[in-house]
């Protein structure tokens, strides 16, 4: 009996309009900062056609980036709401491939912007397999204090103990697959950001993601208990935005790209993967070839890095040794540099820097589950 099961950050899966742009330049969209706008209604008539405008060919590249998947069961991250998440699914998803995804399931995290993971699932397998939902379980209420989890770290960046962890959610879904039971929990932990205090995005936000990987593996050992963790099916999915590796660009498209992998002293990552407490199985393919976003900040910053994740217990991991993660490039824009082997054809429209899929790629992998 098998299953596949893939990951995927949409990118800001909206069913709204951001208006702060008229009054905050950083949140102002480049192409209308070409005019000159003179009033917020002029503002906000041009924001709400650019919006739909550039939001149409977007996600029917998303789409086709979750359609490649081939998956049964597939966690988000960056959806607004439900209504937004059946929009999307109706109205792009099904006209490309039928009747698929009709289970759907999200619930409020603690992010300021509302983006929110969620969960959506086929009827069945590919195999003809029942997939069933049994409840999902929310964890965006825990606090440092109650985990036991502030540090002077955290203090140090002006956190408080009575402060909730996750920065969206830590979403426990409970399934069963023609009757096997298996666990999801859905993260997306904070992102890095610009440099601050002296730190650079990374290492400022560093503690946070590494109280929210501590906080899943407890939620996790508290639900099948310590020494029963291992035994159990359960996968960690999503982006944590985080990575134990980049592979660092240098040159340009006119005298070549050259690419370097470089291991990270710390990351987040470490805390669950510490002592096999579950595997990252994208690390079955090779080291270069584990990214799933491309990062730049100009030609003197450019790095390739997973931020996406599948990470399974023991179990699950030890049942599928052979199982080898896809990894879903199509969606991204033309300026993603890809290392040498590793080119793919582009999904049709997808453009210089936008539209594209995604920043993400979505990892998929099929898994025999007994």
């Amino acid at each position: 009996m098998s299953l596949r099961l893939a990951t995927f950050n949409v990118e800001n899966l909206m069913n709204r309009f951001d208006f702060s742009g008229f009054r905050n330049q950083l949140n102002e969209d480049r192409a209308l900062a070409l005019f000159d706008i003179r009033t917020e209604a002029e503002y906000r008539m041009l924001e709400q056609a650019r919006a739909i405008s550039h939001s149409d060919d977007t996600r029917q590249l998303t789409a086709l980036a979750v359609a490649a998947t081939r998956a049964d069961v597939i966690c988000l991250q960056e959806v607004d709401n439900i209504e937004a998440l059946k929009a999307f699914e109706y109205g792009y998803l099904f006209k490309m491939i039928g009747e698929g995804y009709r289970q759907k399931y999200t619930t409020a995290g603690n992010d300021s912007r509302g983006i929110d993971v969620a969960v959506m699932m086929r009827a069945e397998t590919m195999h003809g397999q029942p997939i069933e939902f049994v409840r999902m379980t929310s964890h965006a209420h825990v606090t440092f204090e109650q985990f036991g989890l502030f540090t002077p770290e955290l203090a140090a960046l002006g956190h408080e103990p009575n402060e909730r962890i996750f920065r969206r959610d830590c979403l426990e879904v409970d399934l069963t697959i023609g009757g096997v039971p298996l666990t999801l929990y859905l993260v997306h932990f904070k992102s890095m950001g610009p440099p601050r205090n002296g730190l650079d995005g990374r290492a400022a936000t560093m503690p946070l993601r590494m109280a929210e990987a501590s906080a899943v593996r407890r939620i996790v050992e508290s639900r099948f208990g310590r020494d029963h963790a291992a035994s159990k099916r359960w996968a960690i999915c999503g982006d944590m935005n985080d990575y134990r590796q980049r592979v660092k660009i240098d040159g340009d498209a006119y005298s070549g790209y050259r690419f370097e992998v470089a291991d990270e002293d710390r990351s987040c990552l470490d805390v669950l993967l510490a002592d096999g407490f579950c595997e990252n199985v994208v690390e079955r393919r090779p080291e270069i070839d584990r990214w799933t976003l491309y990062h730049t900040r100009g030609p003197q910053e450019r790095h390739l890095c997973q931020l996406d994740y599948i990470l399974l217990s023991p179990a699950l991991a030890s049942r599928n040794l052979a199982a080898v993660p896809d990894i879903v490039r199509k969606g991204q824009p033309w300026r993603t540099p890809f290392p040498p082997g590793q080119e793919v054809e582009r999904f049709p429209r997808a453009g210089w820097d936008r539209p594209k899929a995604s920043d993400h790629c979505p990892v998929a992998i099929t898994l025999d589950l007994v």
